[in-house]
């Protein structure tokens, strides 16, 4: 029973070319006549020499072989694809039109197919249309199977749909298409951070600050990942890809609410998001933030002074190895010479203190103030003969706040 069975199953594959099949079932059902015959059987050594020409040379034995099995291959794709397997139509269209022109349709179809994108990552996809650097991949393709062809377009086409839809919603942001290039993302990055952005009512692409902002936002109310939709005016042809996106962001919702991640640590240091999100790279904006937090932080420790004796102060209480203070009483400078005295004098400390905090407009000037304090202390600070500490008192008394 098995055995015949199988035998069965072997008897109803044809592994005949979809073209031979058509032409016989032209033949056989009176759609191609003998005229008809006649005509294909002079265009086709035509279309094999033209053939082997473009992929090499028509001189070559072998050329001209493996240009038989293009052209055959090449009408056969487009038949099948044209006529959905469909033999009658095929054969209609074999009856309608020269083999010459189904050939060069079968080309056509391979070209589109090799131009289309391979993966959604920006920045790996070719612009343009069909040229000369690509005939070795046509040369591939033209021998390759009608499933071989079915396989690499439904895969392209899910990139290309990927594509066009986050460039359909980064332009709903104010991002062109050539921008989106430039920036070289992957179109589900772009996809994921248009979500985010519906949920927050924001109307631009975010750089890297009011991403950040976004992410401090959707912890803040503990957004529910069900509030996460695709937009309303989305075209529906790009519905699956978007939601297939959306459905990918559930397993990620418990991080980005995850108050105890740093956003920066997140999406820039933990390989599983890296580039999984997308923001525009903005030096400037990014540099102006820093400032703005470096001046925030500067504020708070200074109280929101910035004349000399308080960054005198400050640097002083840093050179001399404790902990920065604006404001010193009487005994607490007294012993702060001391501990210079005893332990050292250390005005790079307080030269290193100021670059990684004090803010950029400022940085120039401060140094610029403690190096002149540095060279006109130094000595008094250090003195071996003033053991009333009254010299150093009073320099300190007169240059930083000292009550």
């Amino acid at each position: 029973m098995t055995s015949s069975a199988s035998v069965h199953v072997v008897s109803l594959f044809d592994a005949r070319p979809f073209f031979e099949k058509a032409l016989i079932y032209g033949l056989q059902h009176g759609l191609i006549d003998a005229a008809k015959r006649e005509t294909m059987a002079q265009e086709a050594p035509k279309g094999m020499v033209q053939i082997a020409r473009y992929f090499g040379s028509e001189y070559l034995r072998p050329e001209l072989e493996k240009a038989r099995d293009r052209i055959v291959n090449l009408i056969s794709l487009h038949l099948q694809d044209a006529s959905g397997g469909n033999l009658h139509m095929a054969a209609e269209l074999l009856r309608d039109n020269s083999l010459l022109s189904r050939s060069k349709a079968g080309s056509d179809l391979l070209k589109a197919l090799i131009v289309m994108p391979q993966n959604t990552h920006f920045g790996m996809n070719e612009r343009g249309g069909f040229s000369d650097r690509h005939i070795p991949q046509l040369a591939r393709w033209s021998l390759a199977s009608y499933a071989e062809y079915q396989a690499e377009f439904a895969a392209r086409q899910h990139a290309v749909q990927a594509v066009e839809a986050a460039l359909w919603l980064a332009d709903q942001y104010g991002l062109s298409a050539d921008e989106l290039q430039d920036a070289e993302p992957d179109a589900e990055a772009v996809i994921r951070t248009a979500l985010l952005l519906g949920m927050t009512r924001r109307k631009e692409m975010p750089d890297w600050v009011s991403f950040e902002k976004l992410i401090a936002a959707l912890r803040l109310k503990q957004a529910a990942f069900e509030g996460l939709k695709c937009p309303k005016d989305l075209p529906e042809a790009y519905l699956p890809v978007v939601e297939s996106v959306r459905q990918s962001m559930l397993a990620d919702w418990p991080k980005l609410l995850d108050v105890r991640l740093a956003p920066r640590k997140l999406f820039d240091h933990t390989p599983a998001f890296m580039g999984r999100y997308f923001w525009l790279e903005d030096a400037l904006s990014e540099v102006n933030q820093h400032d703005q937090n470096r001046s925030a932080a500067w504020n708070k420790l200074t109280q929101g002074h910035s004349d000399d004796g308080t960054v005198l102060t400050l640097c002083l209480c840093v050179a001399a190895g404790s902990v920065p203070k604006t404001l010193l009483s009487e005994k607490s400078a007294a012993t702060l010479v001391r501990k210079i005295r005893k332990h050292g004098f250390k005005p790079s400390l307080a030269q290193d203190y100021l670059v990684a905090h004090a803010p950029e407009p400022h940085l120039d000037d401060f140094v610029a103030l403690w190096n002149d304090f540095v060279a006109e202390a130094r000595s008094t600070l250090l003195s071996d003969h003033d053991h009333k500490l009254s010299d150093a008192l009073a320099l300190l008394r007169r240059e930083c706040n000292v009550s």
